[in-house]
């Protein structure tokens, strides 16, 4: 029986908001290809409805991506082309996909990307800042430890998705732990009513409780700032200063001090108290002879 050459495994770009931005060559694919899968069809088909393409569509999301492998592996090596795309944006990027791609990789199935638009990539171009490399983490864990003092490890830039629910309480933690960091913050990119705030996290904020917006997943770029100073250490004195100062404000001698202080200061051990008994006994009777 003849054997058929592997078909290949697109992953093809869609438009994160206006439908304008799908290339003519992700057009083209999605026109040729045997099957489309798609993170969620109900989605898909509104665009592919619009381009009037009419390629067989199934679903390939995070809760069936594992058992739907076999499915699309299948066909693949039975020479079909298969184009993988998600929601909005280049696939397997905070989305869906991976666990195919890797598959088909390991079955040395081919796989073409078909580039365009990316969320990360369009907020990058519009931050202003010098990015020459950054760090993306798709969605923050949630929790107060979201942001932490490891944030900016690895790059001076880091981009991350957030939701419309949570951006405000992920601006007060930029807030409290980078106030200095600049942020370049997109909401609906390429939509109609897309906004880009740019300042720090408090003119943000500000901007954002006085026009609320709840639409649309945020895109956020945070440059770098300085981390606010840690809080001043208590000013740390010496057991005879410690001592000297108790015999005066008690009224007392150094014996009766050195009973106060180790009462009272459990940060010096006895041994070192008794030394800087020696050590002011030894002063006053030095002074004395003087």
């Amino acid at each position: 029986m003849l054997q058929l050459p592997n078909g290949t495994l697109y992953i093809v770009a869609t438009p994160i908001g206006n439908l304008e931005d799908i290339t003519a060559r992700a057009l083209r694919i999605l026109c040729e290809v045997d099957m489309i899968a798609a993170e969620d069809t109900r989605h898909s088909r509104g665009l592919l409805s619009h381009f009037k393409i009419k390629t067989p569509l199934f679903s390939c999301h995070k809760f069936n991506e594992e058992k739907r492998g076999d499915f699309f592996i299948g066909a693949l090596r039975e020479g079909k082309n298969v184009a993988l795309i998600c929601d909005a944006g280049t696939p397997c990027i905070s989305d869906p996909g991976h666990k195919i791609v890797k598959i088909a990789a390991e079955s040395d199935i081919e796989i073409v990307p078909v580039c365009g638009a990316s969320a990360v990539a369009a907020a990058v171009s519009v931050c202003g800042f010098a990015v020459s490399r950054f760090s993306f983490v798709g969605f923050l864990p949630r929790g107060k430890n979201a942001i932490d003092v490891n944030f900016f490890s690895a790059t001076e830039v880091v981009v991350f998705y957030e939701s419309p629910k949570r951006i405000i309480s992920v601006l007060e933690l930029l807030e409290k732990k980078f106030p200095d960091s600049k942020i370049c913050l997109c909401n609906d990119i390429s939509k109609k009513f897309e906004r880009i705030y740019r300042g720090n996290a408090k003119e943000i904020l500000e901007e954002i409780v006085n026009h609320p917006y709840e639409k649309g997943e945020y895109t956020c770029v945070v440059a770098r700032g300085s981390p606010p100073p840690p809080p001043a250490e208590p000013e740390k004195f010496s057991p005879e200063a410690r001592l000297v100062d108790i015999m005066i404000k008690s009224n007392c001698n150094l014996k009766d001090a050195a009973a106060k202080l180790k009462s009272i200061e459990q940060s010096f051990g006895k041994k070192e108290i008794y030394a800087a008994m020696l050590r002011l006994k030894n002063f006053f009777e030095n002074e004395n002879e003087h």
